[in-house]
């Protein structure tokens, strides 16, 4: 059981680090953590003006920026349960998760709040912009006799650090957050997100990670996910870092350009980033015949490999210390790639139902193909009769673990039985601990004689190969197909037409075969004209192509 407390956490980390910067709406100016606590203090005067307790549902919903960040840690000192919500939501899908969490208070960014209805949000009774915190609708008396704007508080202006005060009002067990997935499956769902466990995987992160104290960090995963909340925002806000915040996804060129600005220690992103940095800026080099041979020749070749590792790093900035990669499964011949020159780079796994963390190692420590070693507070058993080598579902139990979904008892009876969360992951798990990821229990292709045909590890395969952006493999008529969404950029630097690209597709798929059991051999490959749809950390939503 965490003896310790979330709330003093947060607090004392923004007084400890009063005079530092604290947020930046990247390329913006900063705020100092004095500021950011000045308008937490604020806030909670506005949500108990809006007759908000301990444990009312304040829902949040915007791209990411200081005030996301703001609301978010306002929110969970309060007490309250502040509920997160994707901005790629479909007005829809955001009505719906509104009304469904119970939230009488929403704040919201200008451009969403425009293609919502107030009128469908039938239990709201203030909505207020996340661009400047003004009221944007009150379907009660207006608070105007209630509460002061910020800019009309002069207390506040004055508040020192040793001024700042917060109650700590709630338990372990009470709900922090509540985030609503858009996961793989297509059904959205809000996970009870209690105190303990982003106590948990706070203390994980304090323990393990190597961000530097007041160190700047660069936010582009959703805040609305568990992984970039925890560990892009919560986590660095106890290191006193400086957290540069970009609206959404950039594209690699933009990503890096950014990162020879603020030269970040620590990194965390996507495995699809990563994998587009690589095939674009290093496998190029890689298949020339110069480099082919040099990497032949043995000592050249660890010269070569050194460049190539010191060229990596200037890119992400000349002083990274560790590339954290979680989210979806990692391509193997990019993290084999990876190994082999030395880069500092690691795999974590983790789910919205964890907090998100479930297993990491230090780049030093971390093993090919694994996604780490089950973290501290966790434990971790494999449904099969010999976890080592035959996979089965991973189950969990621990502190991290949330508490069910809200207002969904069926959904929670499914994932939580007998006290162990049901992660609907293929794995094995070594004797020290190391997990490895073979797919999703429900994509899981049965073979001709009884096969388990896992179709993750057939894409990461097609992946690898020329002209192919993405793939999602599909079985049809009891055989595997393959869509492919074409590497457009690579046709043209080529100089080849489109027209080539079924001739291509067709080159790759006997390639790809050559390297399959006789099994998981593709049938056909099917082109399709844009990218897959995917989810915050770039799953594609298979549901949505089955």
């Amino acid at each position: 059981m965490i003896q310790e407390k979330l709330i003093p956490y947060i607090i004392d980390s923004i007084k400890t680090y009063w005079d530092k910067p604290a947020f930046t709406d990247y390329p913006g100016p900063a705020i100092n953590y004095s500021e950011v606590g000045r308008r937490l203090i604020w806030l909670h005067r506005v949500f108990k003006a809006c007759g908000q307790t301990k444990g009312s549902k304040i829902a949040l919903v915007g791209k990411n920026c200081g005030n996301w960040a703001t609301v978010w840690l306002s929110s969970v000192t309060y007490g309250a349960s502040v509920v997160s919500i994707l901005i790629n939501f479909s007005p829809e899908e955001t009505h719906h998760i509104v009304n469904h969490c119970d939230a009488e208070v929403l704040f919201v960014s200008a451009d969403k709040y425009q293609t919502l209805d107030e009128g469908r949000l039938r239990k709201v009774k203030y909505i207020f912009s996340l661009d400047d915190f003004s009221l944007l609708y009150s379907k009660e008396a207006p608070l105007g006799k209630k509460i002061k704007p910020y800019a009309e508080t002069p207390d506040l202006k004055k508040l020192k650090a040793s001024d700042m005060k917060v109650p700590d009002v709630c338990d372990n067990e009470d709900i922090a957050t509540i985030i609503y997935t858009s996961g793989t499956t297509g059904f959205s769902r809000g996970a009870m997100i209690p105190h303990r466990s982003l106590l948990a995987n706070l203390i994980v992160a304090r323990e393990n990670l190597l961000f530097k104290e007041g160190a700047k960090v660069l936010n582009f995963l959703p805040l609305a996910h568990a992984y970039a909340c925890s560990f892009d925002l919560l986590y660095p806000v106890t290191r006193g870092n400086h957290i540069n915040f970009m609206a959404k996804l950039p594209a690699p060129r933009v990503l890096l350009s950014a990162m020879q600005t603020l030269k970040p220690d620590v990194f965390l992103a996507v495995p699809l980033l990563i994998e587009k940095i690589y095939k674009r800026q290093v496998q190029p080099t890689l298949e020339t015949p110069r480099m082919k041979a040099m990497l032949k020749v043995p000592l050249l070749n660890k010269v070569v490999e050194k460049k190539i590792r010191e060229k990596l790093i200037k890119a992400f900035g000349g002083e990274l210390r560790e590339l954290i990669v979680g989210g979806a499964p990692m391509n193997a011949e990019v993290e084999q790639f990876m190994k082999r020159i030395k880069f500092p780079f690691t795999i974590g796994y983790g789910m919205t139902e964890c907090g998100p963390l479930i297993s990491y190692s230090s780049w030093s420590d971390h093993r090919f193909e694994s996604s780490g070693r089950i973290i501290k507070f966790l434990k971790c058993k494999i449904q099969s009769p010999d976890p080592v080598n035959i996979p089965g579902e991973v189950l969990l139990k621990g502190q991290q673990v949330f508490k069910g979904y809200y207002n969904n008892e069926e959904a929670t009876n499914e994932a939580l039985i007998d006290g162990w969360l049901h992660t609907g992951d293929i794995g094995t798990l070594d004797e020290d601990g190391f997990i490895y990821l073979r797919g999703r229990s429900k994509n899981v292709v049965i073979g001709p004689s009884g096969e388990n045909i896992y179709p993750e590890l057939v894409e990461q395969k097609l992946d690898n190969l020329p002209y192919i952006s993405e793939s999602l493999v599909l079985e049809r008529d009891r055989q595997l197909h393959a869509l492919v969404y074409p590497d457009l950029e690579a046709l043209d630097t080529a100089g080849l037409p489109v027209s080539k690209l079924p001739e291509l597709m067709e080159t790759n798929r006997k390639e790809v075969n050559k390297v399959l059991a006789d099994f998981s051999r593709i049938a056909k490959i099917h082109i399709v004209n844009e990218p897959f749809q995917k989810t915050p950390t770039q799953k594609i939503k298979r549901y949505l192509y089955s």
